[in-house]
């Protein structure tokens, strides 16, 4: 049989999640795909996928095939790459994957670099968790850390994020303003998760302090955090470019603006190749010019003095 092509079909059938959806992807019956599974399954002597009338899912065996048969499938895309000129030009689709929460800020830098690069069509996901690139089938993951353990994927620093601590007036008139990280303790303290670490970890001249995020309200989803903020559920820590638009707004103060809170490093992640796709690098390079400049943008307005709650 040919196995090069079992192997296609089946990180499709793998990727599509059916029979069907995959045939469709290729251009085929699905019979056929069904029938060069079986094939292959047939030709490796071992069982590949357990099919139920609802769903597949992957044995070991399946599993371990998998990871061999992206890596092989890579190998000769990267061929083709080099012989075909793809790492010069950029063309084609790139699946870019960032949390939902940056979504507010990778749009709108997709949209320029499509102007620039209208041959390249962008797939963007957003949830809120940091997938595996090869896994999931990413080119670019976009992803918020201190720092990245150690892998074979290349990891790049397009950008730097803090999180703020805001407040809505009508909280702050009936609990009011704290002047000091340990002040916090005594407020309702809501809870961003993803974003944020188990502890609030503020930077002062007097020193560090942590303090404990509360339980009154937790979400993993910036926005709705910003609407429970506004509502006086607490005090919350946002994402600055979260809170930009509610603090130039009004609708959310900023306290404590002697503290900073620690800083997280935002990356763009790829699978490591010797001959790099020219859509993969050409992003991640428009990245690293673009997004610090936004991001400085935002910046400016959270730490203008007329949004900052009254002491």
């Amino acid at each position: 049989m040919d196995v090069f092509n079992g192997m296609r079909v089946f990180v499709q059938v793998v990727d599509s999640g059916s029979f069907a959806a995959a045939a469709e992807v290729l251009s085929l019956s699905g019979a056929h795909v069904s029938r060069l599974i079986a094939d292959l399954e047939q030709h490796l002597q071992t069982r590949l996928l357990q099919r139920t009338t609802r769903r597949l899912s992957l044995t070991e065996s399946g599993e371990r095939f998998l990871l061999r048969c992206r890596g092989i499938l890579d190998d000769i895309r990267d061929a083709s790459a080099e012989a075909s000129g793809a790492h010069l030009n950029p063309r084609g689709r790139l699946r870019v994957h960032c949390m939902s929460g940056l979504g507010v800020l990778i749009t709108p830098l997709i949209a320029r670099y499509s102007e620039l690069h209208p041959q390249v069509s962008m797939e963007l996901s957003l949830s809120q968790h940091t997938p595996d690139p090869l896994e999931e089938g990413h080119d670019v993951v976009i992803s918020i850390a201190h720092a990245l353990p150690d892998s074979a994927f290349v990891s790049q620093t397009i950008g730097q994020l803090f999180s703020v601590p805001c407040a809505a007036a009508r909280y702050l008139a009936n609990h009011g303003v704290p002047d000091h990280p340990g002040q916090l303790l005594q407020h309702r303290r809501l809870h961003l998760q993803d974003f944020q670490e188990d502890e609030w970890r503020f930077q002062g001249e007097a020193g560090d302090l942590s303090v404990p995020p509360g339980t009154a309200f937790r979400t993993n989803v910036a926005d709705a955090m910003v609407k429970a903020t506004q509502e006086g559920m607490g005090i919350s820590l946002l994402p600055f470019f979260s809170a930009a638009p509610a603090l130039q707004d009004g609708s959310l103060l900023r306290l404590l603006p002697d503290y900073r809170l620690r800083e997280r490093t935002i990356f763009a992640v790829h699978p490591s190749r010797r001959f790099l796709d020219a859509k993969v690098r050409t992003w991640v390079t428009f990245l690293q010019a673009s997004l610090p400049a936004l991001l400085a943008e935002y910046v400016g307005v959270v730490e203008q003095p007329g949004h900052w709650a009254p002491r």
